[in-house]
């Protein structure tokens, strides 16, 4: 009785292993097929490591373990947001602050903050030729939207601020980018804002600084600039230092209680020159001077936990904040 048993027991073993073999071989002759005849890059990288099997110390020829069919996701089309290669090599020319959730547009580039709702910093090239308005370009045709590249989980959405109280406050302002329709719709995605107080501050003295700033394209060839919110501490009346800020929204979308944009403007024979200034996110008197608002740079990275212009020596630079170095 037991020598049938082991009998039966050999015989389907024998079967079951000489289907899988056979599996295994039908689909390495299929994806090798499939890999000769195909260009999409997620079937290449399903297949390659079948067409290349080789027999492993200790282990059968067939010792890659894979699905029966290979899975083939549809391939995600070129966004026309994404901004071409060169451009992003021109906008960060100088380096990276920070490397968490980057994402690029056409015009700009930005690190999304997911647990705040609010990017971390966003970076712009601008040019005397670039920051020209067009008249084909009509703001008014520009709308608030949530950018759908980011999970749905962390975006922020225009309920978010609707009787809040405060401005889509812009990091990447509109006005740096209306040589073209695209490039300034594509400030208005709600990564590229912020909640800021409107009257008095984004309407006045942020909107000065932003204006500042595309009048530099006047004095350098090349300005590079880089903006974003900060949550600084401040000392309560018990005597202890807190973080204290508000959220808005379903989404708890942070309410910075600064925002910052550090600049650095490059002369036509290569000089540099850096500004870097932090405004609280109140209302201001208009009439205030903006050198007031001026900072140290190494203020702002310490507060917002960033490098900027990393790839500049201070050696490189002729003057921070109209000083001379």
């Amino acid at each position: 009785m037991n020598k049938k048993l082991a009998f039966r027991f050999a015989t389907l073993s024998g079967l079951a292993i000489g289907s899988f073999i056979g599996g295994i071989a039908y689909e390495r002759k299929r994806c090798i097929t499939l890999l000769d005849q195909s260009t999409n890059p997620y079937l290449v990288h399903a297949c390659k490591d079948i067409k290349t099997l080789t027999a492993m110390p200790a282990l059968p020829i067939f010792g890659t373990v894979s699905a029966a069919t290979p899975f083939v996701p549809d391939v995600p089309q070129p966004s026309k947001l994404v901004a071409e290669p060169n451009r992003v090599s021109e906008i960060m020319k100088y380096g990276f602050p920070g490397m968490d959730n980057i994402r690029s547009y056409s015009d700009y580039v930005l690190s999304y903050d997911r647990r705040n709702r609010v990017a971390h910093w966003v970076f712009e090239h601008l040019t005397a030729e670039g920051v020209k308005s067009s008249p084909n370009v009509d703001r008014s045709k520009c709308d608030f939207k949530p950018d759908e590249s980011i999970h749905p989980f962390f975006r922020s959405l225009n309920t978010d601020y609707k009787g809040s109280g405060f401005d889509r406050g812009h990091l990447a302002a509109a006005g740096n980018h209306k040589s073209h329709q695209q490039h300034c719709e594509q400030t208005f995605y709600l990564t590229n804002m912020a909640p800021q107080v409107g009257s008095g501050f984004n309407r006045d003295s942020w909107n000065r600084l932003e204006k500042y700033v595309r009048k530099l394209t006047k004095t350098y060839s090349n300005v590079y600039v880089c903006t974003g919110p900060l949550y600084l501490p401040k000392k309560e009346a018990d005597g202890k230092v807190y973080v204290k800020y508000q959220v808005i929204g379903n989404n708890s979308v942070a309410v910075p209680t600064h925002f910052y944009k550090v600049i650095v403007g490059e002369t036509a024979d290569g000089k540099l020159e850096l500004e870097s200034y932090v405004m609280p996110n109140q209302v201001i008197d208009d009439k205030t001077p903006l050198a007031v608002f001026q900072v140290p740079p190494e203020s702002v990275e310490r507060s917002a936990g960033l490098l900027f212009f990393d790839k500049i020596s201070r050696k490189q630079l002729q003057k921070i904040n109209g000083k001379k170095v």
